[in-house]
């Protein structure tokens, strides 16, 4: 394979991540690559057993964009010991991929927090990055996303880390989904100044100091208000808050059912909501918050595109994270995050 970099959009995609691989990476990936029909997409895993899903379902593709990686990482491993442990797996194999410049792209549904290791040590930092950040869009009340980061590609973090979230995450919206000037909030357990511990009152000055459009403090209620476009917190805040987000559908769901399992009454009391048009509009006015149509969470800040997505990833899920990584190359948001990065450092 020869470089790419500055060539046709190349993708790869760990045929070995999620909890129905290789079938859901595999078939949702071919799917994407059909579907735009611009760019290249490698497959990267085990070959039988990526051949086989491929005849299977009978889909067309050229084995030569087959990669072999014959180590498979699972959500017990350890992400950190992968590196040494499994040095030839599927996502160590495909961020090197990107590393020697013969894909733009890595995606994957596997262990979230091997993805992080293997895309820092395998694709590198953007200078000027000291930790890279999970950015997660969900619903708002204004029928769009308020964007969170860090949502847990890393647990601990410092001012500066946090600072830096905001930062790579104002880029992505600006450039990915046009808000020129992202609001941005500070999760916090008050609005007030004077609110929270050293974390937050140190980065609430750093982002005061700064150039982005800095709103103050938010609180939890102000994620589905909408209230800033995108909400910083470190990344054990930012995971429970992503994962509690992600039950609430779920929720409503089983709410609903245990409501009109209890009597009559209540069944017919429900019935509207169960007729065909009535449970499409419902179900149609939470596709926002489907993890299906959101795809993956990109890893901001390593140099190169990473889309991280669930373990629990459906064909559609890995078809929209390849697709947007697709977008992100398109759309040139690596060279855009460096050039604000350096402009930044420029000013300081």
């Amino acid at each position: 394979m020869a470089n790419n970099t500055k060539g046709k959009c190349a993708i790869a995609i760990d045929a070995m991540g999620g909890d129905f691989a290789p079938h859901n990476a595999v078939v949702g990936a071919i799917e994407a690559f059909n579907e735009a029909k611009d760019f290249d997409l490698f497959l990267v895993g085990k070959k039988s057993e990526i051949k086989d899903v491929i005849k299977k379902n009978n889909l067309n593709f050229n084995s030569d964009f087959i990669v072999n990686a014959d180590q498979v990482i699972d959500m017990h491993d350890h992400p950190t010991e992968t590196m040494r442990t499994k040095p030839n797996s599927s996502m160590a194999v495909g961020t090197k991929l990107v590393k020697d410049g013969k894909a733009h792209a890595f995606v994957s549904a596997g262990n979230t927090g091997a993805m992080v290791v293997n895309s820092i040590f395998g694709m590198g930092r953007i200078k000027g990055v000291s930790r890279p950040t999970l950015t997660a869009p969900l619903p708002n009340a204004n029928d769009q996303f308020t964007f969170l980061a860090d949502v847990g590609a890393f647990v601990d973090s410092k001012p500066q880390h946090i600072f830096e979230f905001a930062l790579l995450s104002s880029i992505l919206l600006k450039e990915i989904y046009g808000i020129k000037k992202p609001r941005v909030g500070l999760m916090n357990v008050g609005e007030e100044d004077s609110k929270g511990y050293k974390l937050t009152i140190e980065t609430s000055k750093l982002l005061r100091d700064s150039d982005l459009n800095f709103i103050g403090n938010v609180e939890g209620n102000d994620i589905f208000k909408g209230t800033a476009d995108l909400i910083v917190c470190d990344g054990f805040i930012g995971n429970i808050l992503l994962k509690f987000a992600e039950s609430i559908p779920n929720f409503l769901k089983a709410a609903i059912k245990n409501y009109s399992n209890k009597s009559t009454t209540n069944k017919l009391r429900v019935a509207p909501m169960v007729f065909p048009p009535t449970k499409r509009a419902f179900k149609d006015s939470l596709s926002k918050a489907n993890p299906d149509n959101v795809g993956g969470l990109p890893l901001l800040g390593v140099n190169g595109i990473s889309i991280v997505g669930h373990g629990s990833s459906s064909v559609l899920a890995i078809k929209n994270m390849v697709l947007a990584a697709r977008e992100m190359h398109n759309k040139n948001l690596i060279e855009k995050i460096k050039e604000e990065l350096t402009n930044y450092a420029e000013k300081k």
